[in-house]
């Protein structure tokens, strides 16, 4: 089940002498719906693909799981979507470790947010918490540029923003937090330009808050489908690759993440995610 190959990016001593502080469960970009497939878009098989992940988080014993966004596809009425969302959270709430979810636009494409959580049984869709003295933050860039929360199709998906209120609130996160060690987790992308399709429209100001911060090592995203990678200004940036893209058990991704007390992180890829390592 082993995916891509690793990209190295550790110096020095091996990680394996030091200890793990939290294991992470990742996975992204489900698209569960009961309809046939679309293009490339396989949706009945996110479910099966899902047991698979299942089986190997069981053994991997995480403190907790992320599903980075898109956990549904969109349906043509709320009661079609709150099925679709009710069958797979039954799947993803029986991994093991605590559960969080980023809103993906998706998600929300029939259904509002408060719907989508009170499923999922999430009181916030952004807020962050802490484990074994490593920072966690989920993000929410289900807005429009007028700050307009995504809801029954009133949004494009190209159009994905953070707002200023959840900006502020970021930037105090991260300026009151203790820990120097931080993990972001978002659906749209943080490491283009704010042009580009798949990013977050104000993305440059977002790598502002975190390079600024100086405490964010990472950033794991979902969205644009695909293994990718960039490091900017010190924070590693890593889209991973959906489970809903292509037939069968060998066109699934989903990985481990830990981080270690030296401070080196470790994504163990699998099926067809990349796997990486860095201090």
């Amino acid at each position: 089940m082993q995916g891509g190959s690793a990209l190295l990016l550790v110096g020095g001593n091996s990680f394996a002498e030091s200890k793990s502080l939290v294991r992470v469960g990742l996975v992204t970009d489900l698209h569960h719906a009961d309809k046939d497939p679309r293009g490339s878009r396989h949706y009945r098989e996110s479910l099966e693909k899902l047991d698979e992940a299942k089986k190997l988080f069981t053994e991997f014993d995480p403190d907790f799981v992320v599903e980075l966004g898109d956990l549904i596809d969109a349906a043509e009425t709320v009661e079609t979507e709150l099925g679709y969302l009710e069958t797979v959270h039954e799947k993803f709430v029986s991994l093991p470790g605590e559960k969080h979810y980023v809103l993906g636009n998706h998600c929300v494409d029939t259904l509002t947010k408060s719907e989508f959580l009170k499923v999922v049984r999430q009181e916030k869709s952004y807020y962050s918490f802490d484990k074994n003295g490593v920072h966690f933050v989920i993000l929410d860039s289900c807005f429009l540029s007028d700050g307009t929360p995504y809801r029954r199709k009133n949004f494009k998906w190209t159009d994905a923003n953070i707002p200023q209120a959840e900006l502020d609130w970021f930037k105090a996160d991260l300026d009151s937090t203790e820990s120097e060690q931080v993990i972001v987790f978002a659906h749209q992308r943080l490491d283009l330009e704010d042009s580009e399709s798949h990013t977050v429209k104000n993305a440059s100001k977002v790598r502002s808050i975190l390079e600024g911060s100086g405490k964010v090592r990472a950033v794991f995203q979902g969205h644009s489908h695909k293994n990718d990678h960039h490091e900017i200004n010190g924070t590693h940036y890593v889209t991973l690759v959906a489970m809903v893209e292509g037939s069968g058990a060998e066109n699934s991704g989903y990985s481990t993440l830990e981080v270690f007390s030296d401070g080196t992180i470790s994504i163990d890829g699998h099926r067809k995610q990349n796997g990486y390592t860095w201090k």
